[in-house]
Protein backbone atom coordinates (compact mmCIF):
# COMPACT_ATOMS: atom_id res chain seq x y z
CA UNK A 1 0.00 0.00 0.00
CA UNK A 2 1.45 3.22 -1.13
CA UNK A 3 1.52 6.45 1.30
CA UNK A 4 2.07 10.03 1.74
CA UNK A 5 4.54 8.57 4.40
CA UNK A 6 6.32 6.27 1.73
CA UNK A 7 6.93 9.43 -0.60
CA UNK A 8 9.05 10.91 2.62
CA UNK A 9 10.67 7.80 2.81
CA UNK A 10 9.04 7.18 6.76
CA UNK A 11 7.99 4.09 7.91
CA UNK A 12 4.24 3.08 6.95
CA UNK A 13 1.76 3.40 10.25
CA UNK A 14 1.38 0.00 12.07
CA UNK A 15 -1.06 -2.57 9.80
CA UNK A 16 0.68 -1.52 6.37
CA UNK A 17 1.97 -3.10 3.92
CA UNK A 18 5.63 -4.91 5.32
CA UNK A 19 7.03 -4.69 1.00
CA UNK A 20 6.20 -0.79 0.79
CA UNK A 21 7.31 -0.21 4.36
CA UNK A 22 10.54 -1.91 3.34
CA UNK A 23 10.81 0.11 -0.31
CA UNK A 24 10.05 3.24 2.04
CA UNK A 25 13.81 2.32 3.84
CA UNK A 26 15.39 1.63 0.56
CA UNK A 27 13.85 5.37 -0.52
CA UNK A 28 15.48 6.91 2.49
CA UNK A 29 18.76 5.26 2.93
CA UNK A 30 19.24 5.85 -0.84
CA UNK A 31 18.76 9.93 -0.24
CA UNK A 32 20.74 9.72 2.44
CA UNK A 33 23.79 8.79 0.56
CA UNK A 34 23.09 11.44 -2.38
CA UNK A 35 23.49 13.89 0.67
CA UNK A 36 26.80 12.61 1.55
CA UNK A 37 27.51 12.93 -2.15
CA UNK A 38 26.75 16.19 -2.54
CA UNK A 39 28.24 16.99 0.85
CA UNK A 40 31.84 15.01 -0.58
CA UNK A 41 31.76 17.10 -3.51
CA UNK A 42 31.18 20.69 -1.76
CA UNK A 43 34.22 19.50 0.66
CA UNK A 44 36.49 18.31 -2.35
CA UNK A 45 35.72 20.84 -5.15
CA UNK A 46 34.05 24.20 -3.97
CA UNK A 47 35.88 24.28 -0.78
CA UNK A 48 39.32 24.41 -2.37
CA UNK A 49 38.21 26.64 -5.06
CA UNK A 50 36.76 28.82 -2.67
CA UNK A 51 40.23 28.83 -1.05
CA UNK A 52 41.90 29.57 -4.05
CA UNK A 53 39.60 32.32 -4.63
CA UNK A 54 40.33 33.87 -1.34
CA UNK A 55 43.73 33.22 -1.78
CA UNK A 56 44.29 34.94 -5.04
CA UNK A 57 41.81 38.20 -4.03
CA UNK A 58 44.21 38.50 -0.93
CA UNK A 59 47.13 38.67 -3.20
CA UNK A 60 45.10 40.80 -5.59
CA UNK A 61 44.48 43.01 -3.03
CA UNK A 62 48.07 43.67 -1.43
CA UNK A 63 48.88 44.81 -4.96
CA UNK A 64 46.02 47.48 -5.61
CA UNK A 65 46.62 48.84 -2.11
CA UNK A 66 50.25 49.52 -2.11
CA UNK A 67 50.74 50.43 -5.55
CA UNK A 68 50.77 53.98 -7.21
CA UNK A 69 48.33 55.39 -9.89
CA UNK A 70 49.17 57.66 -12.33
CA UNK A 71 46.65 60.67 -12.99
CA UNK A 72 47.16 60.63 -16.66
CA UNK A 73 49.46 58.11 -18.04
CA UNK A 74 49.13 58.25 -22.07
CA UNK A 75 48.60 61.26 -24.49
CA UNK A 76 45.92 62.75 -26.44
CA UNK A 77 43.84 60.16 -28.01
CA UNK A 78 43.98 61.59 -31.83
CA UNK A 79 47.04 60.48 -33.33
CA UNK A 80 47.74 57.33 -31.58
CA UNK A 81 48.51 54.45 -33.55
CA UNK A 82 45.36 51.56 -33.38
CA UNK A 83 45.80 48.63 -31.64
CA UNK A 84 46.31 44.91 -32.77
CA UNK A 85 43.00 43.05 -31.26
CA UNK A 86 43.85 40.68 -29.06
CA UNK A 87 47.52 41.75 -28.35
CA UNK A 88 48.85 43.49 -25.25
CA UNK A 89 51.54 45.79 -24.85
CA UNK A 90 53.20 47.26 -21.96
CA UNK A 91 55.73 50.03 -21.31
CA UNK A 92 58.07 49.37 -18.85
CA UNK A 93 59.96 52.58 -17.67
CA UNK A 94 62.71 52.36 -15.38
CA UNK A 95 63.73 55.10 -13.03
CA UNK A 96 66.83 55.53 -10.46
CA UNK A 97 66.00 58.79 -9.29
CA UNK A 98 66.99 59.70 -5.50
CA UNK A 99 63.50 61.02 -5.28
CA UNK A 100 61.07 58.16 -6.00
CA UNK A 101 58.54 57.89 -8.12
CA UNK A 102 56.08 60.83 -6.84
CA UNK A 103 56.55 63.14 -9.80
CA UNK A 104 56.14 60.05 -11.94
CA UNK A 105 52.41 59.84 -10.48
CA UNK A 106 51.26 63.57 -12.02
CA UNK A 107 51.73 62.10 -15.44
CA UNK A 108 53.88 65.36 -16.09
CA UNK A 109 57.58 66.29 -16.50
CA UNK A 110 59.66 64.75 -14.10
CA UNK A 111 62.93 66.25 -14.47
CA UNK A 112 64.52 62.92 -14.19
CA UNK A 113 65.96 60.84 -17.65
CA UNK A 114 64.48 56.97 -17.69
CA UNK A 115 67.56 54.78 -16.64
CA UNK A 116 65.76 51.48 -18.96
CA UNK A 117 62.84 51.42 -21.13
CA UNK A 118 61.36 47.91 -22.59
CA UNK A 119 58.63 47.21 -24.53
CA UNK A 120 56.05 44.09 -23.34
CA UNK A 121 54.79 42.52 -26.12
CA UNK A 122 52.22 39.77 -25.57
CA UNK A 123 50.78 38.23 -28.75
CA UNK A 124 46.64 37.85 -29.07
CA UNK A 125 47.52 34.27 -29.05
CA UNK A 126 49.54 34.02 -25.75
CA UNK A 127 51.96 31.92 -27.44
CA UNK A 128 55.28 33.73 -25.68
CA UNK A 129 56.51 37.16 -24.21
CA UNK A 130 58.83 39.26 -25.95
CA UNK A 131 60.55 41.57 -23.86
CA UNK A 132 62.05 44.37 -26.41
CA UNK A 133 64.99 46.68 -25.08
CA UNK A 134 64.80 50.35 -26.28
CA UNK A 135 68.49 51.93 -25.48
CA UNK A 136 68.25 54.96 -23.40
CA UNK A 137 70.94 56.73 -25.55
CA UNK A 138 68.74 56.16 -28.90
CA UNK A 139 68.71 59.24 -30.77
CA UNK A 140 64.79 59.36 -31.78
CA UNK A 141 62.47 62.09 -32.57
CA UNK A 142 60.52 63.28 -29.49
CA UNK A 143 57.12 65.60 -30.06
CA UNK A 144 57.65 69.04 -29.55
CA UNK A 145 61.04 69.13 -28.86
CA UNK A 146 63.36 67.26 -32.35
CA UNK A 147 65.64 65.06 -31.76
CA UNK A 148 67.20 63.87 -28.56
CA UNK A 149 67.79 61.22 -26.68
CA UNK A 150 64.89 58.66 -26.17
CA UNK A 151 65.84 59.17 -22.25
CA UNK A 152 64.69 62.60 -21.97
CA UNK A 153 61.30 62.26 -23.21
CA UNK A 154 60.49 61.40 -19.54
CA UNK A 155 62.23 63.85 -17.96
CA UNK A 156 60.75 66.67 -20.46
CA UNK A 157 56.77 65.04 -20.41
CA UNK A 158 56.73 62.39 -18.02
CA UNK A 159 55.02 59.01 -18.99
CA UNK A 160 52.37 60.64 -21.73
CA UNK A 161 55.48 61.61 -23.43
CA UNK A 162 57.62 58.25 -22.85
CA UNK A 163 54.17 56.55 -24.50
CA UNK A 164 53.69 58.96 -26.91
CA UNK A 165 57.55 59.03 -28.17
CA UNK A 166 57.88 55.14 -28.17
CA UNK A 167 54.31 54.91 -30.23
CA UNK A 168 55.37 57.33 -32.73
CA UNK A 169 58.57 55.06 -33.18
CA UNK A 170 57.36 51.58 -33.36
CA UNK A 171 53.84 52.43 -34.58
CA UNK A 172 52.03 50.33 -32.11
CA UNK A 173 49.69 51.30 -29.52
CA UNK A 174 50.49 50.78 -25.71
CA UNK A 175 48.19 49.61 -23.62
CA UNK A 176 49.59 50.12 -19.99
CA UNK A 177 52.54 51.66 -18.49
CA UNK A 178 54.48 50.76 -15.56
CA UNK A 179 57.11 53.41 -13.73
CA UNK A 180 59.62 51.31 -11.49
CA UNK A 181 62.06 52.29 -9.37
CA UNK A 182 65.30 50.48 -9.68
CA UNK A 183 65.76 50.72 -6.10
CA UNK A 184 63.05 48.08 -5.34
CA UNK A 185 64.79 45.35 -7.73
CA UNK A 186 67.23 44.26 -4.86
CA UNK A 187 64.16 43.92 -2.60
CA UNK A 188 62.21 42.28 -5.15
CA UNK A 189 64.67 39.62 -5.27
CA UNK A 190 65.04 39.02 -1.94
CA UNK A 191 61.15 38.50 -1.37
CA UNK A 192 61.58 36.22 -4.43
CA UNK A 193 64.03 33.81 -2.21
CA UNK A 194 66.59 35.04 -4.82
CA UNK A 195 66.32 35.53 -8.42
CA UNK A 196 68.10 33.67 -10.97
CA UNK A 197 70.52 35.36 -13.92
CA UNK A 198 72.78 34.23 -16.66
CA UNK A 199 76.05 36.18 -16.86
CA UNK A 200 77.75 36.24 -20.24
CA UNK A 201 81.16 37.62 -18.67
CA UNK A 202 82.46 37.43 -15.21
CA UNK A 203 83.12 40.37 -13.96
CA UNK A 204 83.57 42.70 -10.71
CA UNK A 205 81.16 46.01 -10.36
CA UNK A 206 82.39 49.38 -10.26
CA UNK A 207 78.92 51.69 -10.17
CA UNK A 208 78.50 49.78 -6.36
CA UNK A 209 82.10 48.35 -5.67
CA UNK A 210 82.84 45.42 -3.96
CA UNK A 211 80.38 42.69 -6.19
CA UNK A 212 81.58 39.63 -8.54
CA UNK A 213 80.14 37.34 -10.91
CA UNK A 214 80.56 34.44 -12.66
CA UNK A 215 80.17 33.37 -16.17
CA UNK A 216 76.56 31.82 -16.32
CA UNK A 217 74.36 31.69 -13.86
CA UNK A 218 74.24 33.57 -10.78
CA UNK A 219 71.66 34.13 -8.61
CA UNK A 220 71.44 37.50 -6.75
CA UNK A 221 69.55 39.08 -3.93
CA UNK A 222 69.29 42.33 -1.85
CA UNK A 223 72.53 44.89 -2.81
CA UNK A 224 73.81 41.80 -5.18
CA UNK A 225 70.72 42.27 -7.39
CA UNK A 226 70.72 45.75 -7.70
CA UNK A 227 74.82 45.80 -8.59
CA UNK A 228 73.66 43.41 -11.60
CA UNK A 229 71.09 45.80 -13.09
CA UNK A 230 73.29 48.76 -12.83
CA UNK A 231 76.58 48.23 -13.45
CA UNK A 232 77.80 49.44 -17.34
CA UNK A 233 81.40 50.59 -16.46
CA UNK A 234 83.17 47.16 -16.34
CA UNK A 235 82.02 45.90 -19.81
CA UNK A 236 84.22 46.89 -23.07
CA UNK A 237 80.45 47.91 -24.65
CA UNK A 238 79.16 49.64 -21.89
CA UNK A 239 75.22 50.26 -21.71
CA UNK A 240 74.69 47.36 -24.37
CA UNK A 241 75.70 44.61 -21.60
CA UNK A 242 74.11 46.46 -19.30
CA UNK A 243 70.65 46.35 -20.91
CA UNK A 244 71.41 42.30 -21.44
CA UNK A 245 71.64 42.24 -17.59
CA UNK A 246 68.70 43.90 -17.02
CA UNK A 247 66.67 41.29 -19.32
CA UNK A 248 68.60 38.87 -17.68
CA UNK A 249 67.40 39.81 -14.17
CA UNK A 250 63.40 40.61 -15.89
CA UNK A 251 63.43 36.94 -16.91
CA UNK A 252 64.75 35.33 -13.92
CA UNK A 253 61.67 37.59 -11.88
CA UNK A 254 59.43 36.39 -14.50
CA UNK A 255 60.49 33.10 -13.78
CA UNK A 256 60.65 33.39 -9.92
CA UNK A 257 56.87 34.47 -9.94
CA UNK A 258 55.47 32.19 -11.50
CA UNK A 259 57.63 29.08 -10.03
CA UNK A 260 56.10 26.43 -8.09
CA UNK A 261 58.23 27.66 -4.90
CA UNK A 262 56.91 31.05 -5.23
CA UNK A 263 52.65 30.13 -6.64
CA UNK A 264 52.61 27.13 -3.39
CA UNK A 265 53.75 29.46 -0.70
CA UNK A 266 51.73 31.80 0.29
CA UNK A 267 53.68 34.29 2.46
CA UNK A 268 56.34 34.62 -0.50
CA UNK A 269 53.98 34.66 -3.40
CA UNK A 270 52.42 37.94 -0.68
CA UNK A 271 55.75 39.35 0.05
CA UNK A 272 56.79 39.31 -3.90
CA UNK A 273 53.69 41.45 -4.73
CA UNK A 274 53.28 43.79 -2.19
CA UNK A 275 57.03 44.57 -2.50
CA UNK A 276 56.82 44.89 -6.37
CA UNK A 277 54.02 47.04 -5.92
CA UNK A 278 55.55 49.26 -3.61
CA UNK A 279 58.32 50.02 -6.01
CA UNK A 280 55.88 50.54 -8.82
CA UNK A 281 53.52 53.26 -10.29
CA UNK A 282 51.19 52.30 -13.14
CA UNK A 283 48.04 53.53 -15.37
CA UNK A 284 44.70 53.53 -14.14
CA UNK A 285 43.74 50.12 -16.25
CA UNK A 286 46.74 48.50 -14.77
CA UNK A 287 44.85 46.50 -11.69
CA UNK A 288 45.56 43.38 -9.89
CA UNK A 289 42.15 41.75 -12.02
CA UNK A 290 44.02 43.04 -15.01
CA UNK A 291 47.09 41.59 -14.66
CA UNK A 292 45.51 38.13 -13.02
CA UNK A 293 43.58 37.63 -16.86
CA UNK A 294 47.40 38.22 -18.42
CA UNK A 295 48.77 35.44 -16.12
CA UNK A 296 46.17 32.93 -16.05
CA UNK A 297 45.91 33.22 -20.12
CA UNK A 298 50.02 32.97 -20.06
CA UNK A 299 49.30 30.05 -17.85
CA UNK A 300 51.89 26.97 -18.74
CA UNK A 301 54.31 29.64 -19.99
CA UNK A 302 57.68 28.14 -20.18
CA UNK A 303 60.99 29.90 -19.63
CA UNK A 304 61.42 29.50 -23.36
CA UNK A 305 58.78 30.91 -24.14
CA UNK A 306 60.00 34.69 -22.84
CA UNK A 307 62.18 36.19 -25.59
CA UNK A 308 64.49 39.38 -24.79
CA UNK A 309 66.22 41.38 -27.44
CA UNK A 310 67.51 44.98 -27.94
CA UNK A 311 66.11 47.74 -30.57
CA UNK A 312 67.88 46.87 -33.55
CA UNK A 313 70.94 49.75 -33.33
CA UNK A 314 73.25 51.09 -36.15
CA UNK A 315 76.37 51.75 -33.73
CA UNK A 316 77.08 54.31 -31.53
CA UNK A 317 77.81 58.42 -32.92
CA UNK A 318 77.42 61.58 -32.34
CA UNK A 319 74.41 64.32 -31.93
CA UNK A 320 75.02 67.80 -33.83
CA UNK A 321 75.16 69.10 -30.42
CA UNK A 322 78.36 66.73 -29.66
CA UNK A 323 76.42 64.13 -27.18
CA UNK A 324 77.45 60.45 -27.37
CA UNK A 325 74.35 58.54 -29.29
CA UNK A 326 73.39 55.03 -30.21
CA UNK A 327 71.96 55.22 -33.81
CA UNK A 328 68.76 52.86 -34.95
CA UNK A 329 69.05 50.69 -37.94
CA UNK A 330 66.10 51.83 -39.92
CA UNK A 331 66.00 48.52 -42.19
CA UNK A 332 65.52 46.29 -39.36
CA UNK A 333 62.96 48.87 -37.81
CA UNK A 334 60.99 48.75 -40.36
CA UNK A 335 60.81 44.71 -40.35
CA UNK A 336 59.89 45.14 -36.35
CA UNK A 337 57.20 47.70 -37.19
CA UNK A 338 55.35 45.63 -39.52
CA UNK A 339 55.88 42.32 -37.28
CA UNK A 340 54.35 44.45 -34.48
CA UNK A 341 51.40 45.45 -36.66
CA UNK A 342 50.81 42.20 -37.85
CA UNK A 343 50.82 40.41 -34.57
CA UNK A 344 53.71 38.38 -35.58
CA UNK A 345 56.89 39.68 -33.80
CA UNK A 346 57.80 35.76 -31.88
CA UNK A 347 58.17 34.60 -35.53
CA UNK A 348 60.00 37.16 -36.96
CA UNK A 349 62.48 37.91 -34.07
CA UNK A 350 62.75 33.96 -34.23
CA UNK A 351 63.66 33.49 -37.70
CA UNK A 352 66.74 36.00 -37.52
CA UNK A 353 65.08 38.91 -39.20
CA UNK A 354 66.04 41.07 -36.28
CA UNK A 355 69.39 39.97 -36.08
CA UNK A 356 70.30 38.14 -33.00
CA UNK A 357 69.04 40.53 -30.52
CA UNK A 358 71.73 41.95 -28.77
CA UNK A 359 72.30 44.78 -30.67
Amino acid sequence: MSTAFDELGLVAPPGGDRSARKQGERKKRRRRRVWIAVFACLVVVVLPLALVGGYLGWIGSSFDDNVGRIADAFPPAEGRPAGVPGATNILLIGSDSRTGLGDALSGAATGDRSDTLMLVNIPADRSGVSIISLMRDSWVPIPGHGEAKLNAAFSWGGAPLVVQTVEGLLGARIDHVMVVDFGGFGSLATALGGVEVWSAHAFTTKNMPGYSFTEGLNRVEGSAALAFVRERYAFADADFQRVRNQQAFIRGALNGFISAGTLLNPMRAHDAVTTLARHLVVDSGLTAAAAGRLAFELRGLKPEGILTFTLPTAGTGTSPDGQSIVRLDETRMSVLKNALAHDDLIRVFTSGALGDGRK
